[in-house]
Protein backbone atom coordinates (compact mmCIF):
# COMPACT_ATOMS: atom_id res chain seq x y z
CA UNK A 1 0.00 0.00 0.00
CA UNK A 2 1.41 3.37 -1.05
CA UNK A 3 1.26 6.30 1.39
CA UNK A 4 1.58 9.97 0.51
CA UNK A 5 3.30 12.64 2.58
CA UNK A 6 0.84 14.53 4.77
CA UNK A 7 1.51 17.68 2.75
CA UNK A 8 0.60 15.82 -0.46
CA UNK A 9 -2.61 14.48 1.06
CA UNK A 10 -3.53 18.05 1.93
CA UNK A 11 -2.93 19.31 -1.62
CA UNK A 12 -4.86 16.54 -3.33
CA UNK A 13 -7.77 16.33 -0.89
CA UNK A 14 -8.22 20.09 -1.17
CA UNK A 15 -8.30 19.71 -4.97
CA UNK A 16 -10.95 16.96 -4.95
CA UNK A 17 -13.15 18.87 -2.50
CA UNK A 18 -13.03 21.85 -4.82
CA UNK A 19 -13.68 19.58 -7.80
CA UNK A 20 -16.74 18.05 -6.09
CA UNK A 21 -18.29 21.49 -5.64
CA UNK A 22 -17.46 22.44 -9.24
CA UNK A 23 -19.00 19.23 -10.57
CA UNK A 24 -22.27 19.87 -8.77
CA UNK A 25 -22.38 23.44 -10.10
CA UNK A 26 -21.53 22.17 -13.58
CA UNK A 27 -24.40 19.70 -13.45
CA UNK A 28 -27.00 22.28 -12.44
CA UNK A 29 -25.75 24.95 -14.82
CA UNK A 30 -25.07 22.81 -17.91
CA UNK A 31 -26.40 19.25 -17.65
CA UNK A 32 -29.70 19.40 -15.75
CA UNK A 33 -31.67 19.12 -18.98
CA UNK A 34 -32.53 16.63 -21.71
CA UNK A 35 -29.70 14.36 -22.82
CA UNK A 36 -28.91 11.79 -25.49
CA UNK A 37 -28.65 8.08 -24.58
CA UNK A 38 -26.87 5.42 -26.62
CA UNK A 39 -26.33 1.73 -25.88
CA UNK A 40 -22.68 0.62 -25.91
CA UNK A 41 -23.67 -3.03 -26.41
CA UNK A 42 -25.94 -2.41 -29.43
CA UNK A 43 -28.38 -5.31 -29.11
CA UNK A 44 -26.10 -7.58 -27.05
CA UNK A 45 -27.43 -6.25 -23.76
CA UNK A 46 -27.87 -2.84 -22.21
CA UNK A 47 -24.97 -0.61 -21.16
CA UNK A 48 -26.11 2.99 -21.56
CA UNK A 49 -23.90 6.03 -22.00
CA UNK A 50 -25.30 9.55 -22.11
CA UNK A 51 -24.12 12.87 -23.46
CA UNK A 52 -23.82 13.88 -19.79
CA UNK A 53 -21.29 11.08 -19.11
CA UNK A 54 -19.07 12.48 -21.84
CA UNK A 55 -19.54 16.10 -20.77
CA UNK A 56 -18.66 15.26 -17.16
CA UNK A 57 -15.52 13.39 -18.15
CA UNK A 58 -14.33 16.22 -20.41
CA UNK A 59 -14.88 18.67 -17.56
CA UNK A 60 -12.99 16.49 -15.04
CA UNK A 61 -10.07 15.93 -17.42
CA UNK A 62 -9.85 19.67 -18.07
CA UNK A 63 -9.74 20.45 -14.33
CA UNK A 64 -7.06 17.82 -13.69
CA UNK A 65 -4.99 18.98 -16.65
CA UNK A 66 -5.07 22.60 -15.44
CA UNK A 67 -3.69 21.65 -12.02
CA UNK A 68 -1.64 18.52 -12.76
CA UNK A 69 -0.79 18.51 -16.49
CA UNK A 70 1.81 15.73 -16.25
CA UNK A 71 -0.42 13.21 -14.47
CA UNK A 72 -1.86 10.18 -16.21
CA UNK A 73 -5.64 9.93 -16.63
CA UNK A 74 -7.83 6.84 -17.13
CA UNK A 75 -11.51 7.46 -17.87
CA UNK A 76 -14.44 5.22 -18.72
CA UNK A 77 -15.45 7.22 -21.78
CA UNK A 78 -12.20 8.66 -23.20
CA UNK A 79 -9.56 6.07 -22.33
CA UNK A 80 -5.98 6.38 -21.17
CA UNK A 81 -3.74 9.47 -21.23
CA UNK A 82 -0.28 8.07 -20.53
CA UNK A 83 2.79 9.83 -19.13
CA UNK A 84 5.86 9.00 -17.06
CA UNK A 85 4.24 10.30 -13.89
CA UNK A 86 3.72 7.98 -10.88
CA UNK A 87 0.34 9.66 -10.42
CA UNK A 88 -2.77 8.63 -12.32
CA UNK A 89 -6.41 9.71 -12.05
CA UNK A 90 -9.19 7.15 -12.55
CA UNK A 91 -12.58 8.57 -13.57
CA UNK A 92 -16.13 7.27 -13.75
CA UNK A 93 -17.98 10.41 -14.90
CA UNK A 94 -21.37 8.94 -13.98
CA UNK A 95 -21.45 5.85 -11.81
CA UNK A 96 -24.98 4.54 -12.05
CA UNK A 97 -25.86 5.70 -15.56
CA UNK A 98 -29.04 3.61 -15.50
CA UNK A 99 -30.15 5.54 -12.42
CA UNK A 100 -29.25 8.81 -14.14
CA UNK A 101 -31.31 7.86 -17.21
CA UNK A 102 -34.51 7.23 -15.22
CA UNK A 103 -34.08 10.17 -12.82
CA UNK A 104 -32.99 8.17 -9.77
CA UNK A 105 -30.82 10.54 -7.66
CA UNK A 106 -28.31 7.90 -6.50
CA UNK A 107 -25.83 8.35 -9.40
CA UNK A 108 -22.44 9.90 -8.71
CA UNK A 109 -19.13 11.19 -10.08
CA UNK A 110 -16.27 8.88 -9.03
CA UNK A 111 -12.61 9.94 -9.10
CA UNK A 112 -9.49 8.46 -7.57
CA UNK A 113 -5.89 9.58 -7.45
CA UNK A 114 -3.56 6.59 -7.70
CA UNK A 115 0.11 6.71 -6.71
CA UNK A 116 2.20 3.96 -8.32
CA UNK A 117 -1.03 2.12 -9.07
CA UNK A 118 -2.48 2.31 -5.56
CA UNK A 119 -5.62 4.44 -4.93
CA UNK A 120 -4.66 6.98 -2.26
CA UNK A 121 -7.37 9.66 -2.57
CA UNK A 122 -11.00 9.03 -3.49
CA UNK A 123 -14.08 11.07 -4.26
CA UNK A 124 -17.71 10.01 -4.59
CA UNK A 125 -19.79 13.08 -5.45
CA UNK A 126 -23.61 12.95 -5.50
CA UNK A 127 -24.86 16.17 -7.14
CA UNK A 128 -28.59 15.53 -6.67
CA UNK A 129 -28.15 14.45 -3.05
CA UNK A 130 -25.88 17.48 -2.50
CA UNK A 131 -23.19 15.52 -0.72
CA UNK A 132 -19.80 14.01 -1.38
CA UNK A 133 -17.54 11.46 0.30
CA UNK A 134 -13.74 11.69 0.31
CA UNK A 135 -10.63 10.91 2.34
CA UNK A 136 -7.91 13.30 3.46
CA UNK A 137 -5.34 10.73 4.64
CA UNK A 138 -4.78 7.04 5.19
CA UNK A 139 -7.00 7.14 8.28
CA UNK A 140 -9.54 9.94 7.78
CA UNK A 141 -12.68 9.88 5.62
CA UNK A 142 -15.44 12.47 5.54
CA UNK A 143 -18.84 13.22 4.13
CA UNK A 144 -19.81 16.77 3.26
CA UNK A 145 -23.58 17.21 3.14
CA UNK A 146 -25.36 20.51 2.57
CA UNK A 147 -22.13 22.33 3.30
CA UNK A 148 -21.42 20.56 6.60
CA UNK A 149 -18.45 18.19 6.85
CA UNK A 150 -18.12 15.34 9.35
CA UNK A 151 -15.75 12.43 9.84
CA UNK A 152 -17.09 8.94 9.09
CA UNK A 153 -16.25 5.45 10.33
CA UNK A 154 -17.54 1.95 9.60
CA UNK A 155 -19.54 0.11 12.25
CA UNK A 156 -16.72 -2.00 13.73
CA UNK A 157 -19.12 -3.68 16.20
CA UNK A 158 -21.16 -5.36 13.45
CA UNK A 159 -21.65 -9.14 13.68
CA UNK A 160 -23.07 -11.71 11.29
CA UNK A 161 -26.28 -11.95 13.29
CA UNK A 162 -27.01 -8.22 13.33
CA UNK A 163 -25.30 -6.98 10.15
CA UNK A 164 -26.95 -4.69 7.62
CA UNK A 165 -26.22 -6.28 4.23
CA UNK A 166 -26.55 -4.79 0.75
CA UNK A 167 -25.87 -7.03 -2.24
CA UNK A 168 -26.59 -7.23 -5.96
CA UNK A 169 -25.98 -10.21 -8.25
CA UNK A 170 -28.11 -9.41 -11.31
CA UNK A 171 -26.35 -10.06 -14.61
CA UNK A 172 -23.45 -11.89 -12.92
CA UNK A 173 -24.78 -14.85 -10.95
CA UNK A 174 -27.44 -17.16 -12.37
CA UNK A 175 -30.37 -18.17 -10.18
CA UNK A 176 -28.79 -21.61 -9.72
CA UNK A 177 -25.56 -20.00 -8.53
CA UNK A 178 -27.44 -17.72 -6.14
CA UNK A 179 -29.08 -20.80 -4.58
CA UNK A 180 -25.60 -21.85 -3.41
CA UNK A 181 -25.42 -18.84 -1.05
CA UNK A 182 -28.77 -18.94 0.83
CA UNK A 183 -27.24 -17.39 3.97
CA UNK A 184 -26.62 -14.23 1.97
CA UNK A 185 -29.92 -14.22 0.09
CA UNK A 186 -31.84 -14.43 3.37
CA UNK A 187 -30.02 -11.39 4.73
CA UNK A 188 -30.19 -9.04 1.73
CA UNK A 189 -32.42 -6.54 3.54
CA UNK A 190 -31.12 -3.34 1.97
CA UNK A 191 -31.06 -2.12 -1.67
CA UNK A 192 -27.79 -1.90 -3.55
CA UNK A 193 -27.25 1.46 -5.25
CA UNK A 194 -23.85 1.47 -6.94
CA UNK A 195 -21.34 3.79 -5.21
CA UNK A 196 -23.93 5.04 -2.73
CA UNK A 197 -23.96 1.62 -1.05
CA UNK A 198 -20.17 1.69 -0.64
CA UNK A 199 -20.42 5.25 0.67
CA UNK A 200 -23.12 4.31 3.17
CA UNK A 201 -20.90 1.42 4.26
CA UNK A 202 -18.01 3.82 4.96
CA UNK A 203 -20.45 5.94 6.96
CA UNK A 204 -21.53 3.00 9.13
CA UNK A 205 -25.05 2.76 7.73
CA UNK A 206 -24.31 -0.64 6.14
CA UNK A 207 -22.01 -3.37 7.46
CA UNK A 208 -21.41 -5.48 4.34
CA UNK A 209 -21.69 -4.58 0.65
CA UNK A 210 -21.35 -7.18 -2.11
CA UNK A 211 -21.26 -6.25 -5.79
CA UNK A 212 -20.38 -7.98 -9.07
CA UNK A 213 -18.46 -6.99 -12.17
CA UNK A 214 -16.91 -3.74 -10.95
CA UNK A 215 -14.48 -2.05 -13.34
CA UNK A 216 -11.48 -0.18 -11.97
CA UNK A 217 -13.31 3.16 -12.24
CA UNK A 218 -16.23 1.69 -10.26
CA UNK A 219 -14.12 0.66 -7.26
CA UNK A 220 -10.75 2.50 -7.21
CA UNK A 221 -12.32 5.80 -6.05
CA UNK A 222 -14.08 3.99 -3.19
CA UNK A 223 -11.08 1.97 -1.95
CA UNK A 224 -9.27 4.81 -0.12
CA UNK A 225 -12.53 6.15 1.34
CA UNK A 226 -13.44 2.69 2.68
CA UNK A 227 -9.97 1.96 4.04
CA UNK A 228 -9.63 5.36 5.73
CA UNK A 229 -13.02 4.80 7.39
CA UNK A 230 -11.74 1.52 8.86
CA UNK A 231 -13.37 -0.87 6.40
CA UNK A 232 -12.02 -3.95 4.64
CA UNK A 233 -12.40 -4.27 0.88
CA UNK A 234 -11.27 -7.19 -1.31
CA UNK A 235 -12.44 -9.36 -4.17
CA UNK A 236 -14.61 -12.38 -3.35
CA UNK A 237 -11.41 -14.46 -3.56
CA UNK A 238 -9.78 -12.19 -0.97
CA UNK A 239 -7.50 -10.69 -3.62
CA UNK A 240 -6.52 -7.03 -3.86
CA UNK A 241 -9.60 -4.91 -4.61
CA UNK A 242 -7.55 -2.93 -7.13
CA UNK A 243 -8.09 -5.85 -9.52
CA UNK A 244 -11.82 -4.95 -9.52
CA UNK A 245 -14.40 -7.56 -10.55
CA UNK A 246 -16.53 -9.08 -7.79
CA UNK A 247 -16.07 -6.95 -4.67
CA UNK A 248 -16.97 -7.30 -0.99
CA UNK A 249 -16.41 -4.84 1.83
CA UNK A 250 -16.97 -5.62 5.50
CA UNK A 251 -16.82 -3.66 8.74
CA UNK A 252 -14.31 -5.95 10.52
CA UNK A 253 -12.05 -8.96 9.93
CA UNK A 254 -14.29 -11.50 11.62
CA UNK A 255 -17.28 -10.54 9.50
CA UNK A 256 -15.18 -10.37 6.33
CA UNK A 257 -13.76 -13.86 6.81
CA UNK A 258 -17.25 -15.25 7.49
CA UNK A 259 -18.65 -13.67 4.33
CA UNK A 260 -15.73 -14.86 2.18
CA UNK A 261 -16.33 -18.41 3.36
CA UNK A 262 -20.03 -18.18 2.47
CA UNK A 263 -19.19 -16.74 -0.98
CA UNK A 264 -16.64 -19.45 -1.78
CA UNK A 265 -19.07 -21.68 -3.79
CA UNK A 266 -19.62 -18.83 -6.29
CA UNK A 267 -16.26 -17.07 -6.19
CA UNK A 268 -14.43 -19.23 -8.74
Amino acid sequence: MQILKSSDYKVYSKFIESLARKLTKFYYSKLNKSFKVTNKLKGRGYDPVTSADKAFEKFIRKEINKKFPNHQVIGEEYGYKKSKSDYSWVIDPIDGTRSFVIGNPTWSNLISLNYKGDPVIGLANFPILKKYYFNTSLNSSYVSENGKKRKIKVNRKATFSNMKLSAAFHGSLSLNQQKKIPQILKRMQFPCADALSYSHFAEGRLDVVIQCGNKIWDIHPLIPIIRAAGGIVTTWKNDDARKAGNIICSANNSLHNKMLKILKPVSN
